[in-house]
């Protein structure tokens, strides 16, 4: 039988079309505008076609004419910087608002059975719903029925409190529903025990591990591999190590005396994560403890790529490269696999009836 396949848009280094791997799918194409990310997403799926494109300036017909009547699913996540909570919300006025238009004329060109798009909760609540509205009516009138919601990655055994809107959409009168929670959860210890106890500074390309596997999501993660990649410890400045040693496991800015607050806006700034819980969003800066409560449970540093990429639920076999700022956007802006894979499974549950 062959399997179902899938086109990603606004790829990233591929957290989706991991996902949708997992389910039983083969992703046949991907776009990435990012040169760098692309880079990263082809090395770690060389078997995929890569178009390493601005989706506005792509000729829809002549890049999608070979997967017409030949697709089972387009998904993606157009950016969502102008629907986020930080910096201006000019939402109506920010162009980058309007891509999801984009991913529309694909799919209406290719006709997919199903489409699937990935993105900040507040698309479905920003301008009134205005965006929500406008998908729907985009996307009811080419014959498709449309599901959407918010899902947490928690719920799905990702160690990370991580929301994300999630859109189903599928051709005919029938909804595809969202995926339920799964009653599997990971903490943070469980996710990250058996790499190597590295100091600020400290750390090299390609390591070993420091322990066998210490519960069954490290063992699943672990799978084929043996040989542990990103695992580099950000090289801290004086002034960041003096505050980081003031702040006991648990604990946070709350230990810190008032001449070592900074000024910084975001929400856990200097907190440890806490080893038996679960992790806040990862974003693109968890080289840095005033960015977020990205410093680790107890070493005065913030977390590494490949420690991020397990709280992620990426496996030990996907290799982030380029520079740190490049993986920093790769992991932080990408879909968990395994909610992507949750999503999936929702696809070939309904294709299988």
């Amino acid at each position: 039988m062959t399997k179902p396949t899938v086109i990603d848009l606004f790829a990233g280094v591929g957290g989706l079309s991991l996902g949708f791997e997992m389910a039983g799918f083969d992703v046949v194409l991907a776009n990435e505008y990012d040169p760098d990310i692309a880079a990263a997403y082809s090395a770690n799926k060389p078997n995929t076609k890569m178009i390493v494109a601005d989706i506005t300036q792509l000729p829809i017909e002549e890049t999608f004419a070979p997967y017409v009547g030949k697709t089972t699913a387009i998904v993606g996540g157009p950016p969502c910087q102008g629907f986020s909570q930080k910096g201006q919300r000019k939402s109506i006025n920010d162009p980058r608002n309007f891509l999801f238009r984009h991913y529309y004329e694909v799919v209406k060109y290719v006709k997919p059975k199903y489409f699937v798009i990935e993105n900040v909760p507040n698309l479905l609540t920003t301008e009134r719903g205005l965006f929500k509205a406008e998908i729907i009516e985009l996307f009811s009138g080419i014959g498709y029925t449309v599901t959407s919601g918010v899902l947490c990655a928690a719920d799905f055994g990702v160690p990370q409190n991580r929301h994300r809107t999630c859109i189903i959409g599928r051709l005919g009168d029938k909804p595809v529903e969202l995926p339920k929670p799964n009653g599997k959860h990971t903490t943070i210890w469980e996710a990250i025990s058996d790499l190597d106890y590295l100091e600020s500074g400290e750390g090299e390309e390609v390591s070993s591990y420091r322990l066998a596997p210490q519960s069954e999501y490290q063992s699943m993660l672990r799978e084929g591999s043996d040989t542990l990649y990103n695992h580099i410890a950000t090289a801290h400045s004086k002034i960041t190590l003096e505050r980081l040693a003031m702040i006991p496991p648990d604990h946070g800015k709350e230990m810190l005396p008032e001449e070592h607050l900074t000024k910084s806006i975001y929400s856990g700034t200097w907190c440890r994560m806490k080893k038996d819980g679960i992790a806040r969003t990862i974003t693109t800066r968890y080289d840095t403890p005033s960015s977020g409560e990205f410093t680790h449970p107890f070493l005065d540093r913030a977390i590494t790529t490949r420690e991020a990429a397990r709280i992620q639920s990426f496996p030990d076999t996907f290799h982030f490269f380029g520079s740190k700022s490049s993986q920093m956007k790769q992991v932080g802006n990408a879909v968990p696999p395994l909610l992507g894979k949750a999503i999936a499974q929702q696809i070939i549950d309904d294709l299988n009836e």
